[in-house]
């Protein structure tokens, strides 16, 4: 039975998440390491007000998510998959082994800083809920007509798409959308992700990441952008960079999954919407949080997937 770790976006991020983490040495020293690599106090980041703040909201995923899998690899255990929606990409792709922990903070800190710096206010993302992917197109087309910044994002379950935009222009869809019976939610991203407003930043961030030595994955990675596996260090690296500004496609992700043979999902640190997302599709196999679950639990999970394949 293959096992898959994934790595939750932007929207999941809650006060205290870093503070909140066991208090086990493995714990204690990658957040060390995140302070003297960044020369801050990263324990700051985790707090609402620093929590406003896109570059905060990034760097602190990125460590819950590298540090819940160390976590669990102490104990000798290692998924045979990792994907990441968004940010979470990037924690993946450091628990494959593409990209050292240090490097992924300081590429993490940039990315953070290209989209805080980009868009500071009045745009961001607005989940639609009880929609397709193509009524929500019908409805961004009919809000072009008048503002062109609005574009469809994420989707990540077949009735839960994400837009981005001018927070103007997210409203007239979600007008629309509550005049079609679904249910518009803002998230808590302050930035307009997954469109072609970031291709400046996502180009920026390609750039900058040129000399970051990366290596061929250890466990297979899966794009949330691309729902396929990618093998090359190269083309991760470019999935990375670019997924800001790509759509993202996690509904297609998590069928790819299972179509792969996985039957356990472990969704890192913090929140549980990635597990959410794939209860359906898992009916028959086992979808866990580490938010709801405890470690020792999750670490016999992965035991027993092992011991099954």
């Amino acid at each position: 039975m293959s096992s898959i770790w994934v790595y939750p976006g932007q929207g999941a991020q809650k006060a205290n998440m870093l503070h909140d983490l066991p208090q086990q040495a493995v714990v204690k020293y990658h957040i060390e390491q995140a302070c003297d690599v960044l020369q801050q106090n990263v324990l700051l980041l985790d707090q609402p007000e620093a929590l406003q703040s896109t570059y905060s909201v990034q760097l602190c995923l990125y460590i819950a998510g590298v540090i819940s899998s160390a976590l669990l690899q102490q104990q000798g255990v290692q998924p045979d998959y990792v994907a990441g929606l968004s940010i979470g990409a990037w924690a993946a792709a450091t628990v494959a082994g593409v990209i050292s922990f240090d490097d992924g903070l300081k590429l993490v800190a940039k990315r953070g800083d290209l989209m805080q710096q980009a868009y500071p206010q009045g745009y961001g993302m607005t989940a639609i809920i009880g929609a397709e992917a193509s009524k929500v197109e019908h409805w961004i087309s009919a809000v072009h007509q008048q503002h062109s910044d609005v574009y469809l994002a994420n989707i990540n379950a077949a009735n839960q798409i994400v837009i981005s935009g001018s927070f103007a222009a997210m409203q007239q869809v979600a007008e629309l959308a509550h005049q079609g019976g679904a249910i518009a939610k803002k998230l808590q991203v302050s930035v307009p992700s997954h469109c072609i407003l970031l291709q400046k930043q996502a180009e920026e961030l390609a750039n900058y990441m040129q000399n970051t030595v990366s290596h061929h994955p250890m466990i297979h990675y899966l794009s949330g952008t691309s729902a396929r596996l990618i093998r090359s260090n190269t083309q991760i690296m470019d999935d990375l960079a670019f997924n800001m500004s790509r759509r993202i496609h996690w509904e297609n992700t998590v069928q790819a999954a299972w179509e792969r043979g996985i039957r356990l999902q472990i969704e890192a640190l913090p929140g549980t919407v990635l597990t959410s997302l794939a209860a359906s599709v898992f009916k028959e196999g086992t979808v866990l949080s580490f938010q709801n679950t405890q470690l020792e639990s999750l670490i016999i999970a992965m035991q027993q997937a092992c011991n099954a394949a």
